[in-house]
Order: structure tokens, then C-alpha cells, then sequence
């Protein structure tokens, strides 16, 4: 059995999508469903069971999962908004509960694939490479992934199982809809397209021009693969990048989503205050580390990759369905 925690969220869900293609359905999906759309994203996909997340970490702690043959654990549920500032809270969701499914793996030898985020580096100054004097969190949610990492990268070199976690860049693509304003810049230019025809960016800040702030984007199926990729290879074990090595501006990207839907105009909105001196004007995975252990796949082009999602997003509203995951 294969477990996927957050597996009914947007990065969750993709990766079960991904195992079914692989044949692989023998999946308990963990996470929590008091969201009332959250359970769309479950409902093109096959699995053998769902469990709640607390009922799950009850019952490891409970120690009824010392017998259970598990494959291995993708661990994506987290809070994931950057907006939210109760620190506590991420802490326990995005710290503590990671902290006990890892001790948990560790016990039992399980392969232990976690999301971590490329927010851990903040603005950028130092690079984004996997290495402690790039990291600079900018908000408590960076800050509970960076806390995380740098727990586990004290346990790496006694660990006798394979741990593996993945700075995820500014990823986007189908299943993304429940995430309301933090969906990716993708997500929203596509239904701004579609409402009124123009789409919305934010105005320069810190000296880059109207639009010109720079992201690494990523497609959710370009995550995929990689995530598979290590469940393939369980010798290879640690902390990377997991972006397309190559940042592209916002005007880009909205260029990307001109093309894919044939019209839209561009205007410009005041940047918000809320975000200042809390956002990312420049990501760019360094792939070196990543690359070095023998991952040689292509990434989508941002062109492609806006195509493919906004073919979700025209014929099923974004999810993933009987028809279109065969």
C-alpha cells in the first residue's frame, strides 16, 4: 500500500492520479474534508481507502500501523496559505505532524517523500540552492518548512530508509480549485479571461517593472515525475529543488494564457500592502543537486504546460474526471 497524505488536495490528488497511470491503486488517501469541494478532487481517481488526518496520526501513535505493509508515504497535507498568521497552527499541522509520520517511517524502514516549498529561500539574495545560507524565510509558513527541513537534514545521515524532501516552486495545473486565492496566478488569469477578458497583475515593486516579477512555474505534472522518480530509485535520499530551473516573468505568463484561450488584454493593479516585504519578486531553482543524481527529464514549457491546464479548466472545470484521466 502506498499512503498520500493531502491526497485530496491539489498536489495530493495529481500524484494519486499519477500512481493510477502507473498502475497503481492499492492508495489510502489521508486528509481532511471539512472543505465542502475538497472531495471533487477524489472523485476521478481510484483508491482503496480514505482516512481522516487526525484519525491516521491517532492511529499511528496508537502504534495500529506497526504491522500494515506500507510501500511508502507522500506526505503533501500542510497548510499551504501564506497568508495565514497564526503561527501555532502551522506549526502543529505543518512541523509536528510531519515530524511524527517521519518517525514513524524511520521505525518501520518506509520511504518518506514530503513537500517542502521553495519559500524557505525568501527573496532570493543568497541563490536557491539546497543550502543553509540561501534560506531565509519570510513568513511563518516558510518558516514551519524551513523548521522541518532542518530537522530532517539532522536525521539524514543515521536514517537507514530512504527520506526525501521537495522544495516545490510556483507550481500550477488541474485540481487546483479548492485553494480559493492562493490557486496559482494560472488559475485566476483563466477565469478573469473568461469573466470580462482582461487579466489582472500586480504593479513593479522593488524596482522590477509592472508584471516583470519573475517566478519558476512549474506544472503539477512536471511535480509528479519527479515524486515518482524517487519512489523508483529509493537509494537516493535528502533535500531538493523541485523547479523548472528557468524563471519566467508574470507578463509571461499571462501571455501564456492570452495564447492558450486566443484573446485577453493585460492591465495592471496596485500592489497589495499585506504582501510587502512578505513576497518572492524572483524565484529560480538551481537543478544541480537534483540533476547530479540522475534526473533527466525535460520540464513542460510554460506555453505547453498553460495549454494542457486550461484544457482542464475549458472541459471539466479544472478536475480530473473518468473520461479525461484514461
Amino acid at each position: 500500500m502506498i499512503i498520500v497524505t493531502g491526497g485530496a488536495g491539489f498536489i495530493g490528488s495529481n500524484l494519486i492520479k499519477g500512481l493510477n497511470e502507473a498502475r497503481r491503486k492499492d492508495i489510502l488517501v489521508v486528509d481532511d474534508l471539512e472543505q465542502k469541494d475538497k472531495f471533487k478532487n477524489l472523485v476521478g481517481l481510484d483508491f482503496v481507502d480514505y482516512l481522516d488526518k487526525d484519525e491516521f496520526l491517532n492511529q499511528i501513535l496508537d502504534g495500529l500501523w506497526e504491522e500494515e505493509v506500507v510501500e511508502a508515504i507522500f506526505h503533501q497535507g500542510a497548510c499551504s496559505d501564506t497568508m495565514e498568521h497564526n503561527g501555532k497552527y502551522m506549526m502543529d499541522i505543518n512541523y509536528e505532524y510531519s515530524k511524527s509520520l517521519l518517525h514513524f517511517c524511520m521505525r518501520r524502514n518506509i520511504p518518506f517523500i514530503y513537500a517542502s516549498s521553495a519559500s524557505v529561500y525568501g527573496n532570493g539574495d543568497n541563490g536557491f540552492r539546497e543550502d543553509p545560507a540561501c534560506e531565509a524565510p519570510l513568513n511563518v509558513y516558510a518558516f514551519s518548512k524551513w523548521h522541518f527541513d532542518r530537522y530532517v537534514e539532522t536525521l539524514l545521515p543515521q536514517a537507514t530508509s530512504q527520506i526525501v524532501g521537495l522544495r516545490y516552486f510556483n507550481v500550477y495545473g488541474p485540481q487546483e480549485n479548492h485553494k480559493g486565492r492562493m490557486a496559482s496566478v494560472a488559475y485566476h488569469l483563466f477565469h478573469q479571461l473568461n469573466k470580462d477578458g482582461t487579466m489582472r497583475l500586480f504593479r513593479g515593486i522593488d524596482g522590477y517593472g509592472d508584471g516583470e516579477q519573475r517566478r519558476d512555474f512549474i506544472y503539477v505534472k512536471d511535480v509528479v515525475k519527479v515524486n515518482l522518480f524517487f519512489l523508483n530509485n529509493p537509494d537516493k535520499k535528502g533535500i531538493f529543488n523541485c523547479g523548472t530551473g528557468q524563471s519566467q516573468t508574470f507578463n509571461e505568463l499571462a501571455h501564456a494564457a492570452a495564447k492558450a484561450l486566443g484573446f485577453g488584454k493585460l492591465e495592471y493593479i496596485e500592489f497589495p500592502e499585506a504582501l510587502k516585504g512578505k513576497y518572492q519578486n524572483f524565484t529560480e531553482a538551481d537543478q544541480t543537486k537534483l540533476r547530479s543524481i540522475g534526473y533527466d527529464e525535460p520540464f513542460m514549457t510554460l506555453d505547453a504546460a498553460v495549454a494542457d491546464y486550461y484544457r482542464y479548466l475549458w472541459q471539466s472545470g479544472g478536475y480530473f474526471t473518468r473520461e479525461n484521466s484514461k
